[in-house]
């Protein structure tokens, strides 16, 4: 996790953003952004790409849950929501994969520079999960390709499953290519011969 932070902000209040912009630098991090509406915070983080954003919950046009939302969408980047409100239709959105963590008005700086950290770290670990659910999606079915292809060569070769994919990782080796390359390619090659086949 990087020590100095890019930081956009967003709150319709002149006031809380001046403080916001004092404080961060005093926490060693930079302000990347700062807008007074959901929108401005949008367009200006399109073209800053900061690493953390802090958004007021109520502001005009967009509030923070649905600008965190339009950002995500962009480029997945962790939120802080601060509010003085208890909103608890747009609290409840606060759980979402976006909204690292949320902060009541007025900031404290032990506050933020407890928060802060703990944003990133969740984002971090959320990163980390959605990565290895994508990995154990593509491993499954991978898989499923492999025991298709175990399955055409036990048919052609007449042979056992284990020889069948012995030759497969044999063939894999011996070509330099991926056990799922090579199965894929004999899923191919049966679609072939089974329109060959058909063929009179």
């Amino acid at each position: 996790m990087k020590n100095r932070l890019r930081i956009a902000l967003a709150d319709d209040d002149r006031d809380v953003r001046d403080y916001f912009e004092e404080i961060l630098p005093r926490l060693g991090h930079e302000v990347a952004a700062s807008a007074a509406s959901g929108k401005e915070l949008v367009r200006l983080c399109e073209s800053c790409h900061p690493d953390l954003v802090i958004a007021d919950l109520r502001m005009p046009d967009l509030n923070g849950v649905e600008a965190s939302l339009a950002l995500s969408r962009v480029k997945p980047t962790p939120v802080i929501i601060v509010s003085a409100y208890e909103d608890a239709a747009l609290l409840a959105r606060c759980g979402g994969d976006h909204v690292m963590a949320y902060l009541v008005k007025p900031v404290r700086e032990p506050d933020l520079r407890m928060a802060i950290p703990l944003a990133m770290l969740r984002f971090e670990q959320l990163l980390a999960l959605y990565r290895e659910t994508v990995d154990l999606k593509q491993a499954l079915n991978d898989r499923k390709v492999v025991e298709r292809a175990k399955g055409i060569l036990t048919k052609r070769l007449r042979v056992e499953e284990p020889d069948a994919f012995r030759r497969l990782q044999k063939l894999a080796s011996t070509r330099n290519q991926k056990l799922i390359e090579v199965a894929q390619s004999i899923l191919i090659a049966e679609e072939v011969f089974d329109a060959l086949e058909k063929v009179v």
